[in-house]
Order: C-alpha cells, then structure tokens, then sequence
C-alpha cells in the first residue's frame, strides 16, 4: 500500500514508456517477417514481455537489449510448441496470439490467470471456426484457456462480431497476409475502439503489408504478403499520458508530455480535448501536448474510442461541477476488472456519486475525501485514484505492484510531480 500526498502541481515535464498496444503488435509483426526486426524504445511491461515471451515459445528468436530489441522473424509461420503458452491477465496478448497463433504448427494452448477465465474471447473463435479453423474454448465457454490448431488457416471470407472488442478483428488482420488465400473481412457489429484498428492497419503499412478497407465494416487483405524486415521504433503511451494531463486538469497545474501528439492514431490522445471541453487548456508543439488545469465542468462524452481512459476521466470528473455523462462503455466490464463496477465502488469510499448503467457511467463531482482504494489487481485503477491523492489527504492505494502490467516505472514518473 502506498499514500499519495497531497500536492498543488507547478509546472512539469514528463515522459512517458512505449506504447503497449504499439509494442505487442509490432513484436508479432517482427515475428512473422522475412529476417531481422529491431524494435526500438518497446514498452517492457509484464504484457508485452509476455507477448515476447510467447512468441519465443512459438519459433522466433529474440535478443533483448531492453530499449531495443532485436527479433529474428518466422517469414510468416511459427514452429510447434507443446507446452501452455501462459499469459495471465493479457486481454492484447490472448486475443492478437489466438489469431496469428493459426499460422503456426501443431497445436497451441494459450492460458492465463482465473480472471482471464472470465474475459470473452468467443467471437474471435468463431470467425476462425469460420475459417475452417477448429479453434476451441477449453471449457466451451467462449472463454480462454483456449486451444489453437496450426496448419489450418488457408484464408477466405469471415464474418466477425467486435462489439465486445477490437481485438478480435485486429487478429484476424495480423494473420491475414501469411494465409494462401487472404482474408475478406466482414465486420457484423462494432468495432469498439476503432482507433486500435487504425493502429493495427497502420503497423501492418509499416511492414510493407497492403490492406484495402471500407470504413471499419470491410477488410480485404490479399494472401501470400510478406512482413517486411526492418527497424521500428514504437511510439509514447498516449494512455500513459492520461494520468498526467488529469493531475494538471483536476490541480490546476500544467503538464506536458512529452512525444505525444495528435498525430498519433493512438484515440487515447483524445483525452486532452475531453479536458479542454471541461475547462482545461491544452497546448501542442512538436515536443508534446500540455495541459493546464482550470475550473472543472461536467460533459457528456462517447468513449467508445478511448475505453482505456474512462476510469482516468471519472476521477477527474469527481473534481468537476456537475454530472459527467460518459457514454458507449459497457465493453469495460470485461477488462481486467469490471471497470464500470470497480470505479463506481472506489469513488463511492470516498464520497463521489457514481452510478453504472447498462452502457454508461454517470459521476457527480463533489467533496470527495481520502479513502483506501482497491486497484482489483487492474494497472488502470491505481494509476487514476493516484491522481484523486493529489487533492484530497488519505488517498491510499493497495496493490500499488499491479501498475507492472503496463507501466512499471510509474510511481517514479509520478514522484517528478512534485518537484514541479
């Protein structure tokens, strides 16, 4: 447990770690090409280390010098492996390897925590079975452990179910361009969190794969395309960014961090203009967007986009007068944790009115006072009740470790608040 002391932010600079969506994809897609990959500035974090970890059980070779690292790429298949694959609480690593996972020999069996259990995966195995894939829920549950069969995946049409996730059809895109025939996608609901597909079809740009696409409902991908070997550098977390923008916004102060911008296909750097709308200034130049808090006003906002920041922007909603209405986020609850729930339980200990319905979180700002925070073993948690400590005395975070999964640095990224 860790006490977050109260602090009146100056002005500051921050940097923050690679991208964790940027860095599981790239390291698949440095797996899959013709020859050697560098992959510089990677996010190493308990996922994507996984993510690595994974694709070495499955045939790449990697050599990792922590800010870079090296991969000798499969040339668009991966070897047996006969052994669990364990992925704990990975959603990203799950889903994008259950996909590529069909390129493979044998069979594969990817696991995880008892919360990963519990985390939807169904969709995505039916778009393979589709496929003529016999990809299976261990318990028929649609639900992983899964169980992936190699030597399968020869392409064609599917149809695809996103309203629960992205992910699923990101995977599908992944493997499309090592399968004989292609992939024609169709995309029957959703997607959720469009941004990530942008993410995933600009990374495939990047290694030389074509993808021609209608919108976020078609996706035509040719088959025999080869992943391009070469040098990538992932860019800065924007969802990182979130935690620091939202103590300028709820303290007053001004943050800026560093190479983030709005040129990013990251959607999470939306959240700058979601404070803005609430009262907030925010500046960009070529170095990064700042943001400097002002006084706080509720809004309505759809962040369909932007899932990942929504308990981020209720905490600062709690700072703000009047009722923020954040829409288009029933996919929270199978996140990590049950986001909707897990937020409206820990701003409740400390005074704050939130309320879950079926696809939206309503929070009241108001007197809110410290409290002991349950982080649900959920990265996002601890590090948006951080921001709560710095306004208000007694905001003490449990589990404070569980911030590993996608920012290990963070509590030292957060202790250069208060020098400024």
């Amino acid at each position: 447990m860790i006490e977050i002391k109260p602090h009146r932010i100056g002005r500051c600079r921050v940097s923050v770690p690679g991208s964790k969506s940027y860095t599981h994809r790239t390291l698949i897609a440095a797996a899959l090409a013709d020859g050697t990959c560098t992959v510089r500035r990677p996010l190493r974090s308990q996922d994507t280390l996984l993510t690595l970890a994974a694709l070495e059980k499955m045939g790449a070779t990697a050599v990792d010098r922590e800010t870079v690292i090296e991969i000798q790429g499969q040339n668009g298949s991966f070897k047996p492996c006969a052994d669990e694959i364990y992925l704990a609480n990975s959603g990203t690593s799950m889903r994008l390897l259950a996909g590529v996972a069909a390129l493979g020999q044998g069979t594969y069996t990817l696991t995880g925590t008892p919360r990963m259990y519990h985390r939807p995966i169904g969709h995505l195995l039916d778009a393979l079975v589709q496929l003529g894939i016999d990809a299976r829920a261990v318990d028929d549950n649609g639900c992983p452990p899964v169980r992936i069969p190699g030597g399968q995946a020869t392409g064609g049409a599917v149809t695809i179910n996103c309203s629960v996730s992205s992910q699923f059809l990101s995977a599908l895109l992944l493997m499309a361009p090592c399968t004989e025939k292609g992939l024609s996608i169709t995309v029957s609901h959703g997607p959720v969190s469009r941004p990530y597909v942008d993410m995933t079809v600009d990374i495939l740009a990047d290694f030389g794969i074509k993808v021609q696409r209608d919108g976020y409902t078609r996706f035509d991908v040719a088959g025999g395309q080869t992943y391009r070997a070469g040098d990538y550098t992932v860019e800065p977390d924007a969802s990182q960014a979130g935690y620091f923008w939202g103590a300028a916004a709820i303290t007053g102060g001004s943050v800026t961090v560093e190479g983030v911008t709005r040129a990013s296909t990251q959607g999470d750097v939306g959240l700058a203009r979601v404070f803005e709308r609430m009262g907030c200034r925010v500046d960009e130049d070529e170095k990064g967007i700042t943001v400097t808090g002002g006084k706080l006003t509720a809004v309505t906002v759809d962040m369909a986009d932007m899932p990942d920041m929504v308990p981020t922007l209720a905490v600062v909603a709690a700072f703000a007068e009047g009722t923020t209405v954040i829409e288009n986020v029933s996919h929270l609850k199978a996140k990590e944790s049950d986001r909707l729930t897990a937020t409206c339980t820990e701003l409740g200990k400390m005074g704050v009115t939130a309320v879950a319905e079926a696809d939206r979180l309503l929070v009241t700002g108001g007197n809110a006072h410290g409290a002991v925070i349950d982080t649900y073993d959920d990265h996002r948690m601890a590090m948006s009740f951080a921001m709560a400590g710095l306004m208000v005395p007694g905001v003490r975070i449990n589990d404070p470790d569980c911030v590993e999964k996608s920012f290990p640095t963070f509590w030292e990224v957060w202790n250069t608040l208060y020098n400024g």
